[in-house]
């Protein structure tokens, strides 16, 4: 079984990402579960959502304590979260992120080389095609590219099940983008 946990801020759509993940790994034929966990229901907040997949039926029903990938939608809870407490040795941390390595790795708290660090600039990408800072949709991009874990043509399949039209077509170019300019520092 694989476990991804999402973190971001109420109304970026990590929940959603979450997910969009799932419906992928169902379409590709897997086993899946999606759900969050959050607080007090306002835009801005602190979230956590999960993601199961696996190849056999999934009976665990708790939260994710130690994830195999932790997805950052907002690079803000670095400063404040421990997002890769429990992650397991060699997991994959994929952060939305511009700036200097060493001055990531050190707001992660880790060392270079303990997991591998994917990032992709989704703010930025997100306010280009989008017109807002949504960026769910550009960290799955960079997830799917760090960890091939469904294929594209499924995620493009269920952005396209979740969202009206031109919204989808937006998100669909949004997760090439990430894609093309996810890399692991």
């Amino acid at each position: 079984m694989l476990e991804v946990r999402w973190h971001g801020r109420g109304g970026q759509g990590a929940w959603t990402a979450a997910n969009l993940l799932a419906m992928a790994a169902a379409y590709d034929g897997k086993y899946v579960q999606s759900f969050p966990a959050f607080g007090p229901e306002r835009s801005g907040a602190p979230i956590l959502a999960f993601t199961r997949i696996s190849d056999e039926p999934i009976d665990l029903h708790s939260m994710v304590y130690e994830p195999d990938m932790v997805v950052v939608l907002d690079p803000t809870l670095l400063k404040n979260v421990n997002v890769v407490s429990g992650l397991k040795k060699n997991g994959l941390i994929v952060v939305n992120y511009e700036g200097d390595t060493d001055k990531l790795y050190n707001m992660l708290g880790i060392k270079k080389g303990e997991y591998k660090v994917v990032v992709t600039p989704a703010t930025k990408l997100a306010l280009e095609i989008l017109k807002r800072p949504i960026t769910n949709t550009p960290m799955i991009g960079a997830l799917i590219k760090a960890a091939p874990i469904v294929s594209f043509e499924s995620i493009e399949k269920a952005v396209k099940k979740r969202f009206p039209g031109p919204i989808a077509e937006k998100n669909v170019a949004l997760i090439k983008e990430a894609y093309k300019l996810a890399k692991e520092v």
